[in-house]
């Protein structure tokens, strides 16, 4: 497909944001009266959902102990049952598994998913919670367990399957995505508002952008010319520090266990919910008894026909380099540095050994197959969504992605001039009015 020299809309990344967007913003178009999807287009230097986009997990939860998170999660769960088909969604729940230093964290949460109607279990007691999961899955073995949230809600989606899925719905409003066009820069107008976009094929005059880079937001975030450093005001005591970096790296780890999914069903024979442990227990390895850690760990897995077995991860770790040394390409499992290795494999599943009997001797059968990437993470570790440049929607989604599916709904209804509520609490401008998100006790730094 040729690059147009005009477009009133150019989105920026064909991974879930820019899809979501675009299609949510021909629907608002059109309703509106204000043009359709002939007006946007989609300008990926891959393709459909080749970045973060494509090797994600796609785990889709409300578990955030964060309210404007939790309540942004709960709105994109909706988008998500809205068209489960096309999405390829399975509604199985979700559940979060955890010991006494998280119980309180994990029992406000439950008490804010009530507040907003969003259906869900709170377990507590070690004996109650061994109870409850050994009623679902019989073999469940872990120990110093004191609280099980089990939301009925959420489950996961097949990534790249979805986001065809999502691409066809955008295409059938008009917008055309255009693959093997790399953006290089912006040009701005005298008032300093963006009036078209650089690209390896040409120019593209435009009068909005929407950005949704994913691993590669640092890149756009100096394209339009925004600080490397900022100051963040402590929200507590009002102390300001500064030269902050905005944006650091962390090496994702996820993988697939190369067994029958079968193998992981419910004692009724049915799909379990996505299932998340964190735990303070020693982990000792199942293959010879070792030691793995005594630190706090955690781990998430499912299981899925899509990949082939039972899919899942830890907690990631933060790239031990300064972002401006980090290379973003080539992406993902063709990385010479940020793929899985036999560590993670020994340490998952050991970890699934851990909660499960059933996985006890299956360490040989971890995909040899190269998995993991690395996110953009912003210093808080959670999304910004805000306007740069007069009319630059920048979604730097600080690795939350996938789950995210309605972010592009509410964003492109700000487009439209309807500020959305749910997207407010994540503007840039929060770091400097120390208007901060509070944080968990979870090894995870996105819960």
């Amino acid at each position: 497909m040729a690059i147009p020299t005009h477009s009133p809309y150019v989105i920026v990344g064909a991974g879930i944001h820019g899809l979501s967007t675009a299609y949510h913003l021909a629907m608002e178009l059109k309703a509106r009266n204000k043009g359709s999807g002939a007006d946007i287009i989609i300008l990926d230097k891959s393709g459909i959902s080749a970045g973060a986009t494509g090797i994600a997990c796609g785990v889709i939860r409300n578990n955030y102990f964060q309210p404007a998170m939790r309540e942004l999660m709960a709105h994109s769960v909706s988008v998500w049952e809205s068209d489960p088909e096309a999405y390829s969604y399975h509604p199985v729940g979700y559940m979060q598994i955890s010991p006494e230093s998280m119980h309180a964290d994990v029992g406000s949460i439950y008490e804010q998913q009530q507040a907003i109607g969003y259906d869900s279990t709170f377990i507590e007691g070690e004996k109650d919670c061994m109870d409850y999961m050994q009623n679902i899955l019989h073999d469940w073995q872990a120990q110093g367990i004191t609280s099980v949230l089990h939301e009925k809600k959420g489950g996961y989606a097949n990534n790249t399957k979805a986001m065809y899925g999502l691409a066809k719905k955008a295409e059938a409003e008009g917008v055309r995505i255009i693959s093997g066009v790399t953006v290089t820069g912006f040009n701005q107008d005298a008032d300093g508002a963006i009036k078209s976009v650089e690209t390896n094929k040409g120019i593209v005059e435009t009068d909005y952008v929407v950005v949704g880079g994913g691993p590669w937001a640092k890149q756009f975030w100096e394209m339009l010319e925004q600080p490397k450093t900022i100051s963040i005001k402590n929200p507590e005591t009002g102390v300001i520090t500064h030269d902050i970096p905005m944006w650091i790296y962390w090496s994702l780890q996820e993988g697939t266990l190369g067994v029958d999914p079968n193998m992981q069903v419910t004692n009724d024979g049915k799909m379990p919910p996505v299932i998340h442990v964190d735990s303070d227990a020693p982990l000792y390895s199942d293959a010879d008894g070792s030691l793995i850690t005594e630190d706090m760990w955690g781990i998430y897995y499912k299981p899925d026909f899509h990949f082939g077995g039972v899919q899942g991860g830890a907690a990631p770790f933060i790239v031990d380099k300064p972002a401006d040394e980090v290379a973003v390409d080539p992406y993902g499992p063709m990385s010479p540095e940020f793929i899985v290795g036999p560590e993670f494999a020994h340490m998952w599943v050991s970890a699934l050994a851990h909660c499960q009997k059933r996985f006890s001797g299956t360490l040989e059968k971890f995909s040899k197959e190269p998995s993991g990437g690395i996110g953009a993470f912003t210093p808080d570790s959670f999304p910004v969504f805000d306007v740069f440049k007069k009319n630059c929607y920048l979604i730097a989604d600080s690795n939350h992605g996938y789950k995210m599916l309605g972010v592009g709904q509410l964003v492109a209804k700000d487009i439209c001039g309807d500020e959305s509520a749910l997207l407010k609490p994540f503007r840039f401008s929060r770091y400097a009015e120390g208007k901060l998100h509070p944080v968990s006790n979870s090894p995870f730094p996105w819960s």
